[in-house]
Order: structure tokens, then sequence, then C-alpha cells
């Protein structure tokens, strides 16, 4: 087993600029790795990944999440396993698919992508990071909660500390401290009006998630609380991601966005090649409840294992020209590509693949639509270059273009 020395180290600088030569050398010389620093096993290769999210055993578990995301969310989902989890899941994946999300939940979706497009559309200019990415998926969930989407700027600051306790893999203290002041800050924002809505049930995803009953189980102020900030942070911060790569791949393939613009059946395949070339998300651990032998060597039982989705989705044993962009790639399928089933592993996969995945499809497919109809000769900035940033999530911070204002 080769030791994090001979590989560019993933708290590097040089890694944090640029990942994907580091994940190269990952897949080829080193697919198991120690890292000291995270106390971790590092995983890389495709099919090392995949069995991690799809194992059905019980040898990869979500243990991890007990110290990883509980400080910060109070316990979730992600941590349940067998009937525990089956129940909670079923309480609460109805409204993210279906008729539901179809009626209930678009034109949520179509509403608040065009209230932001018409703070900007007459411009000839804009940051669509600053002005739609970061704020689009954030005002849906507060209006699918039911909650004030004057509170954002709370909302983004909650979710944005969350992640950055999730990505703090130097041990941050500052970070830290944050993070688990959110968890505080959010339980005193969402119990007073949990209680409310209990007593005055509406049509919200809220309302919907007081009343749910499967098998005599009804989840409790804290299961919904933990819940509504997983969500948050979960979709927010990746359709965030999603929205401005999906947008930067595109403006750097001028011939592909094209296509798209002609043919809008092709943004799912944009969306799709987007989550396995450029995924928001480009590390999710687990923990092993057993010793367990992959393609590099042996983990140990009780051992933290970083499963690199970022270096998975661009392994050349599964993906042809794994590190070029193209969206009429014929090894990716795009009808299971929201789905457990996916081809890509952004999502996960398995039983805890994203219940939210779903959302961020109808999210993107949405806002990319919209934003082609506002901005029809869509162009970077002058001179602007589109650059990633970020380790555990990754993606565009800014991303500046430029149209000409369709005169309605």
């Amino acid at each position: 087993m080769a030791t994090a020395q001979q590989v560019p180290d993933i708290l590097s600088p040089e890694f944090a600029e640029n990942p994907y030569p580091a994940y190269r050398v990952m897949r080829e010389s080193a697919p198991l790795i120690w890292h000291e620093a995270t106390q971790s096993y590092i995983i890389s290769r495709y099919e090392d990944v995949e069995r991690a999210f799809k194992d059905k055993e019980s040898v990869f578990t979500t243990d991890n999440y007990d110290w990883q995301i509980e400080p910060v969310h109070g316990k979730t989902i992600l941590q349940l396993s067998g009937r525990e989890h089956s129940v909670r899941r079923a309480l609460v994946a109805p409204a993210f698919r279906g008729s539901d999300l179809q009626n209930k939940f678009q034109p949520v979706i179509e509403r608040n992508s065009r209230e932001l497009i018409d703070g900007f559309r007459h411009t000839g200019s804009v940051d669509l990071v600053e002005s739609y990415a970061t704020r689009f998926p954030v005002n849906v969930i507060a209006d699918m909660l039911g909650l004030d989407k004057a509170d954002h700027a709370r909302f983004h600051g909650w979710y944005t500390a969350v992640i950055a306790f999730l990505g703090n893999l130097s041990g941050d203290a500052e970070v830290t401290a944050a993070g688990e002041r959110t968890r505080i800050e959010f339980a005193e924002y969402m119990f007073p009006i949990i209680r409310e809505r209990r007593e005055n049930l509406g049509d919200d995803l809220l309302s919907t998630l007081c009343s749910a009953e499967v098998d005599g189980v009804r989840m409790s102020d804290e299961d919904i609380k933990a819940f509504c900030s997983l969500l948050l942070a979960a979709g927010g911060e990746t359709t965030d991601k999603a929205i401005a790569s999906i947008f930067a791949n595109l403006l750097l393939h001028p011939d592909q966005l094209a296509a798209v613009r002609e043919d809008r059946t092709l943004i799912d395949r944009a969306f799709a090649e987007t989550l396995r070339y450029t995924p928001p998300v480009h590390m999710i651990m687990r923990q092993t409840a057993q010793d367990v032998e992959l393609s590099g060597g042996t983990i140990p039982s009780g051992a933290t294992v970083t499963c690199l989705i970022g270096a998975a989705n661009r392994d050349g044993s599964r993906f042809r020209n794994p590190d070029t962009f193209d969206i009429f790639r014929d090894d990716l399928t795009t009808t299971t590509a929201f789905s457990a089933a996916a081809d890509h592993l952004a999502f996960a996969l398995g039983r805890h693949f994203c219940v939210g995945a779903l959302l961020a499809k109808a999210e993107v497919e949405t806002g990319v639509n919209q934003l082609l109809d506002a901005m029809p000769d869509l162009r970077l900035a002058d001179g602007f270059d589109p650059v990633e940033q970020g380790v555990f999530t990754r993606g565009p911070q800014t991303l500046p273009v430029e149209f000409t204002p369709v005169t309605v």
C-alpha cells in the first residue's frame, strides 16, 4: 500500500488548485493510501468507490457521520440503517419524486428561478454564481418548507458554515466552532416554527414532515429539524455548484452550448456529464465494519474511508477519454443518471443515494432553460477563465457573463 508521501497531498495548495493530476496518480499507482493527517484510508478507483457506495453487506457503514455531521445537523437519516433508515426515508422521499415534486414543487422552482432572472435579465451582464446559483436552490428549499425567504442571508450563512465543517480536513478549530454554533442557532430558529406548524398544518413540505406517518412512526421535532438542516446544506451547496459548473463547462465548449440551446432535451445529458466531469462533492466518507480487501490492499475494521468521487468519475477503466467534457458520450446513461443506478458517483449509490437527486434535476432543467431563454447569446465576460475552487466540495466561485438583453 502506498503512503501519502508518494502522491500529491489532498491538503496541499497544489491539490486544491487542481486535484485531477493527483487523482490520476492515485488511481494508477496508489489506489489505497493511508492518510495520516485525516486518519483515513483514501480510495480513488471507480470499482472501489462504487463498491463502498453500493455495499449491501454492511461492510461500509455511515457510522463516521456520528462525528462528521451530527455535531452540525443533529442525528440525520444518513446515520440510520436497516428498518429505521427505510422508515425515515419513506417519510421524506415522496416529496422529492413523482406527483408531489411535479405538481407542488415544480411551480415553486419555476417561480424562484424567474424572480432571480428578472433581477438581471435587462442588464447585459451578471455574475451567475453571485446573483443566481448561490440563491436559487436555497430560495427553493425555503419556499418548499414554508420558511421566510427574507431569511436567505441566515440560511446561506448556516449552510456555508456546515459545508466548511464537513470539509475541514485540516481540523481548523475556528471552522469547527462555527459549524457547532450553527447547530444551536438553526435549532433555535426551527423549533418554534415546527411547533407552530404542527398546530397549523399547511400545504408545504414542513407540514408534510410534521404529519407524515409510516408504520405508526412519526418524525420528532429533532428529526425534522435535522432533516431541514441537512436539506438546506446538501441541497443548497450541491445544486449551487452544479449550476455554476454546468454553465462553466458549456461556456468553455461553445459547440456543446449551441447544441443544448438548440435542443433543450440535451440539458439532462449536460447535467449528467457535469456530475461526472466536475462533481459538486469530491469526497464522501464511509467507515468499515470489518476488514475489507480492495484493489489496492486491505482496509482494517473500524477505519474511516475517504471515497474520492472526483477521481472515480474520471477513471479511464470506466469512462473513455475521462478528462474530456462530452455531453454526447455513450458510456454515461442519461436515463439512469439521476437514480441509484447512475453510472457516475456524484449522488453516491445504493441505499444512501441522494434523496434530493430528482429535485436537483428539476432545478437544473428549469434554471438552464430559463437562463438560456433570457440570455440567447450568453458568453463569458472578456478575459475571464472559469476556475474551480474547493476540496471537499468544488465549483466556480464566480462566473461573470455577458449577453444581449432580450426585449420583451
